[in-house]
């Protein structure tokens, strides 16, 4: 059985974009006997940019709230949340002794900081890839599944693990990156690729006027109903072929082609699969929310088995790198 880990940062409400490009995904490998999975709520990389600790609290409870409701096996996964693993500071605070400061001036996320002109960057962001390869190694994973936009955290948590066992003797293992379905570029309702950061997301837990609101807000052009389209330009189509039945899919995708279908059908159309898409998933998630204690006991166990895997793993370094003589530490 391999080990797959990942994380998800509580940093709003998940949107399509969330759901398409990761988040199904986890759910799937949760429910396949071939997996083990470890996924936590990355609270710790989402104080980069959160202020508020109510916010924090809140998106934290409704993150775990989504994946249950989603359908996350919670019997064959861990299911935890970052912070509850104290280990992993202190294996990050390691791995920043061995990491160069210009290996990370590398990473994507700081570059891409520099070069819109951020001011004041945190340590927190430029530290960010250090935090994430112990969020990675701790636990000993085979499997990462991770966009095509995020593969670069899995290669530096490989090359960070390769020096710390070449400096202290073999320890972590050097998982490989799994890449999902291309489906990077979701878009959003003004074109651009949908994401937090832009406002232009569609929700998959609004509620149903809400969800309404965000699909016909949802840009087109000014082409008129027997117009032929090009189905590829259309942003709500591009949408609905994710989410309704293939037949469907391609009834539309003729009628964009040849003239036949408005914005405002294909809009009402979207809707209405992503009501009958995630039927399910909201029935299960509004029984959840009355039930903070089920969740609760779920995060709780799995950070049980985390820190077990945690507590192991650190005894080892610890006793690699002189920070203790045995390989037992006093609680």
């Amino acid at each position: 059985m391999k080990r797959v880990l990942s994380g998800m940062q509580p940093s709003g409400k998940p949107h399509l974009g969330n759901y398409l490009g990761a988040m199904r995904q986890h759910v799937a490998l949760s429910n396949d006997k071939n997996y083990e999975c470890f996924y936590f709520i990355a609270n710790y990389h989402a104080l980069t940019t959160v202020r508020k600790a109510d916010d924090l609290r809140n998106w934290t409870h409704n993150l775990a709230l989504d994946y249950l409701a989603l359908g996350l096996d919670t019997e064959r996964t861990a299911f935890f949340i970052q912070s509850a693993i104290p280990e992993l500071t202190e294996l990050t605070w390691i791995f920043d002794c061995i990491t160069n400061v210009g290996f990370l001036e590398r990473a994507h996320a700081w570059k891409d900081a520099k070069a819109k002109g951020k001011k004041d960057p945190s340590m927190g962001l430029f530290n960010y890839p250090v935090l994430m390869s112990a969020d990675i190694l701790m636990y000993l994973p085979s499997l990462v599944p991770v966009g095509k936009d995020q593969k670069q955290h899995v290669e530096m948590a490989r090359d960070i693990a390769q020096s710390f066992n070449h400096l202290f003797g073999n320890t972590f293992s050097l998982p490989d990156p799994i890449i999902g379905d291309d489906v990077s570029v979701v878009p959003g309702t003004d074109g651009q690729k949908m994401s937090k950061s832009y406002g232009n997301t569609i929700d998959i837990f609004a509620d149903e006027d809400e969800l309404k609101s965000q699909v016909f807000s949802v840009k087109t052009d000014s082409m008129g109903v027997n117009e032929p389209k090009d189905p590829s330009k259309v942003i709500p189509f591009q949408l609905y072929k994710f989410f309704a039945p293939q037949s469907d899919v391609k009834e539309v995708e003729d009628k964009l082609r040849n003239g036949g279908i408005g914005y405002g059908d294909l809009k009402k159309k979207l809707f209405e699969a992503l009501i009958e898409y995630f039927a399910d998933a909201r029935a299960k998630r509004a029984k959840l929310v009355k039930d903070p204690k089920f969740v609760a006991d779920v995060l709780s166990k799995g950070a049980t088995r985390a820190r077990e895997v945690a507590h192991a793993i650190m005894a080892d370094v610890r006793k690699k790198t002189g920070l203790s003589s045995s390989t037992t530490r006093a609680t």
